[in-house]
């Protein structure tokens, strides 16, 4: 290992290519990076006394000692890239001015930008990886940016158009900025040094790196070029693009939690994946198929996950129930539903089991929501369910298993959750949207776009009722309206929230758009009553109950059946 420090100006002057090598992350850098960038900048240049102002390093590796062939760059791709926004940006402020010796757009772009005296690959001085890359030479050639393109590089290269501009009367403390910013540059040698225990000892100044992140370079770093680059194009980069820009960052470090736990039978730390990863990866086990199967069983995995939480999914029917999961907010659940889509993808699960195991899950996890039953069993719960299941009598073996598990972990009846569901504050409730989706849409061959409406109070919210509405109710309208305002009996949805405000019931009923014209299921009923009470807001309540429970169903095993699975579960446990 070699360090050095030197100005990063004349360090990338200096060096004719940096090569971004595939298994690294895209860029990452935000808002804030580029902030703390452009402020250092600032402050360089405005201060007349300090020579040189420090912002981080530079780790590349390099296989000779010239400085004409490409530089693999391991650390300091973040500050590489931005630097080069914020030069393109600058050059095509200065235009024909040269603020400062040095310092003009031709120079910026012939030195910092480009190799003018060479074509082909060997033209750019910077080569990032696929979309970026190609988002990046579109904004040094003014170019239109592609359709997918990199949104962190066009939208940090407008930041820094805008930084430019607000400084348009003295680019000249920019210039003298940039030329003050000094780097440590470590060359690393393949044969001497370890690239990729180097590369996870640093910390760096941007963004952490993701557990994704040192997984992918992990996998990757240690293999010759043309194995990585096979790898990566077959496996990992269709991988990265069913997740896409927005949801690859958000959800890529959760799925692999999700098939570690799946795969190793224990759920790793969040901030532990990498680690357990590594665990797993040198097992004799997998070691032993090597890293082309590993790799193309995480992408297959990630083929599942993506299809449950990220809408991918072809099929309408499942889709529809991926899509109540995700609202609902089990992410709990996954290590199972992992293990079951990868059994239905094998033909192992057929498609009718699945989608009744899929809605199980659901009305396990909301029924004990309902019934505020701890939730801090049930990531144990989902990792360990896989152990239960007879794949040569699936569903069976699914339910009994939910119907053995007892007191914490229990499947709440259907006399608990129809009593709980009528007086618990669905108002409040975390889901309120997801249970009003699912009332409404249970049954529906065409979906209603729930979103379009909002929720309902019938009795209004306002503590002090208009003197109709006391009337309506009785003298105990206080008393009636603290325990029933959030409730299941006194909810619904409408297109006509505002419109509806505090009326009394009669009006809300007969108006345009009110409730004796409203197309939706949850609103059945309300058109042909003469008042709103107490005892219609009960009723109403029962009502929606007895159908909650078909919504939300128990599972339906025969009791023999059951204690066949009670009898060998005993038997099991005695062994």
């Amino acid at each position: 290992m070699n360090a050095k420090d030197s100005y990063l100006l004349e360090f990338v002057r200096g060096v004719s290519q940096f090569v971004i090598p595939i298994y690294q992350r895209k860029y990452s850098w935000e808002r804030i990076q580029c902030e703390q960038l452009w402020n250092d900048v600032l402050r360089a240049g405005k201060a007349d006394t300090a020579g040189g102002h420090f912002i981080g390093s530079i780790v590349y590796v390099a296989d000779d000692e010239t400085h004409d062939t490409p530089w693999l760059v391991i650390d300091g791709q973040q500050r590489l890239t931005t630097l080069t926004l914020l030069i393109v940006a600058l050059s095509r402020a200065l235009g024909d001015q040269e603020p400062m010796n040095g310092f003009s757009k031709k120079k910026l772009e012939n030195e910092y930008l480009i190799n003018a005296s060479k074509s082909g690959d060997k033209h750019r001085k910077l080569v990032l990886s696929e979309t970026d890359s190609d988002t990046l030479f579109a904004v040094i050639d003014d170019r239109d940016l592609p359709d997918n393109c990199s949104r962190r590089i066009k939208d940090n290269f407008l930041y820094f158009q805008e930084c430019i501009k607000s400084e348009a009367d003295d680019l000249q403390t920019v210039c003298r900025g940039l030329a003050k910013l000094l780097v440590v540059y470590v060359a690393l040698s393949r044969k001497d040094d370890n690239p990729q225990l180097i590369f996870e000892s640093m910390n760096s100044t941007g963004r952490e790196l993701s557990q994704a992140d040192l997984i992918r370079n992990f996998i990757l770093m240690g293999l010759e070029t043309d194995i990585q680059t096979q790898l990566y194009n077959q496996h990992w980069h269709p991988m990265e693009q069913a997740f896409g820009q927005k949801f690859y960052d958000s959800h890529f470090d959760r799925f692999m939690r999700h098939y570690l736990t799946v795969k190793t039978g224990d759920i790793p730390k969040v901030n532990d994946v990498y680690t357990a990863f590594k665990t797993y990866a040198r097992s004799e086990s997998i070691a032993t198929l090597g890293i082309e199967a590993l790799v193309k069983d995480i992408r297959q995995y990630s083929k599942f996950y993506c299809s449950m939480a990220l809408g991918k999914e072809a099929n309408a029917k499942l889709k529809a129930a991926f899509h109540d999961l995700s609202e609902l907010r089990v992410d709990v659940a996954y290590p199972l539903l992992l293990e079951l889509y990868a059994d239905f993808d094998s033909d192992e699960l057929n498609h009718d089991d699945f989608l009744v195991a899929v809605r199980l899950i659901e009305s396990y996890v909301f029924r004990r929501a309902v019934c505020s039953i701890p939730t801090n069993s049930l990531n144990k719960t989902f990792a360990t369910f896989g152990r239960a299941l007879k794949k040569d009598r699936y569903l069976e073996s699914i339910m009994a298993h939910f119907l053995l598990m007892q007191t914490y972990r229990s499947f709440p009846s259907d006399e608990d959750f129809s009593e709980h569901i009528k007086v618990r504050d669905l108002y409040n409730f975390r889901s309120r949207r997801y249970w009003l989706l699912r009332f409404e849409n249970f049954g529906r061959k065409e979906r209603v776009p729930v979103d379009e409406y909002t929720i309902e109070h019938i009795m209004p919210q306002n503590e002090d009722l208009t003197p109709a509405w006391k009337q309506a109710i009785g003298d105990d309208w206080k008393r009636v309206h603290e325990k029933y305002l959030h409730t299941l009996g006194n909810l619904t949805l409408t297109g006509y929230n505002s419109e509806y405000s505090n009326r009394p019931f009669k009006e809300k009923r007969d108006m345009e758009g009110g409730f004796g014209q409203s197309p939706l299921k949850v609103n059945a009923g309300l058109g042909e009553l003469e008042e709103w009470t107490e005892a219609t807001i009960v009723e109403r309540a029962d009502n929606l109950a007895k159908r909650a429970c078909d919504v939300w169903r128990f599972p339906d095993i025969d009791a023999d059946v059951l204690d066949a699975y009670r009898s060998e579960e005993a038997n099991e446990g005695d062994i």
